[in-house]
């Protein structure tokens, strides 16, 4: 959509979705539009590409008034699935009926379960804080370990969000780094660990998508860790074994497009994708119409 002062400050109430990162991508837009009122800016949202995720998948078991309030699951990092998308259809129209996940693994990291070239469901919920461990975000939480730390420890909340956003994850973990790099050149036993719990959450949280959707038959690496780790791609590949995925291990060390054995009942690949050349399409139909 186009940006013009009443959805910019549509967008600023949306802030307690991505406390983080709203703040900081309204700044400029905001900075231009003081500078130079008269060009045209656009908005394109990680969440919509998630709109096709089946209400059941999405809801909350909270109160209803507050599912009628918007409190459900959103998703993010949907223009990189929307890219991945396209791309699995022009590699061949076969991956389109395919149950297909894709793992978006970077310092922010979730997985979508594709169908049909649509999201059926999603690792991120409400915020962008679900779902798998991060950089330095925690992922999914027992809620309870959340109460603990407001009415037991005295947390104020600006500190709890702090901690669950800049804090925690890999670099948590670690006590070491955020950066998975920085951890898988380290010799530190806590290192092993923060990589060790990376994968088993993304593992775990691919089998729940898988269950969703009622099959696997196609596993996508991308993103920063998802393109470039084959020591985090093999650590999660091994834990899906018994899905039917069979790596290929010169062709995972060597970040081959096709990573799975001829044998193996999913296909493993590596896509990188390209967020912005989704944003340019979008940005140029909007300004087209």
């Amino acid at each position: 959509v186009r940006l013009p002062p009443d959805i910019i400050d549509a967008i600023d109430k949306l802030t307690p979705l991505a406390p983080l990162h709203q703040p900081r991508s309204l700044a400029p837009v905001r900075a231009i539009a003081a500078l130079q009122p008269d060009l045209p800016q656009v908005g394109c949202f990680d969440t919509a590409f998630h709109q096709t995720i089946d209400p059941l998948v999405r809801r909350f078991a909270l109160p209803r008034q507050y599912e009628e309030q918007g409190l459900r699951r959103y998703g993010f990092h949907g223009l990189s699935y929307e890219y991945i998308a396209g791309r699995l259809s022009e590699i061949s129209p076969i991956f389109a009926a395919k149950h297909t996940i894709v793992a978006h693994l970077g310092n922010g990291a979730s997985l979508c379960a594709l169908h049909g070239g649509k999201s059926i469901d999603t690792t991120m919920g409400f915020s962008a804080l679900d779902g798998l461990v991060m950089g330095t975000r925690c992922g999914a939480i027992d809620p309870g370990v959340l109460l603990y730390f407001l009415l037991e420890r005295g947390i104020a909340a600006e500190e709890l969000q702090a901690m669950l956003y800049e804090k925690s994850g890999l670099l948590g973990v670690s006590g070491i780094s955020g950066d998975m790099r920085t951890l898988e050149a380290s010799n530190d036993p806590r290192a092993q660990e923060a990589m060790a719990l990376f994968a088993f959450r993304a593992a775990r949280e691919a089998a729940a998508l898988a269950n969703t959707m009622g099959g696997l038959e196609c596993l996508v690496f991308t993103a920063g860790i998802g393109e470039r780790s084959a020591t985090i791609r093999k650590a999660i590949c091994e834990k899906l074994t018994w899905l039917g995925v069979v790596l290929e291990d010169r062709a995972n060390n060597t970040h081959a497009e096709i990573l799975s054995r001829p044998e193996s009942k999913v296909e493993v690949r590596v896509i990188a994708t390209d967020e912005e050349s989704v944003v340019a399409r979008h940005s140029r139909m909007v300004m087209q119409a």
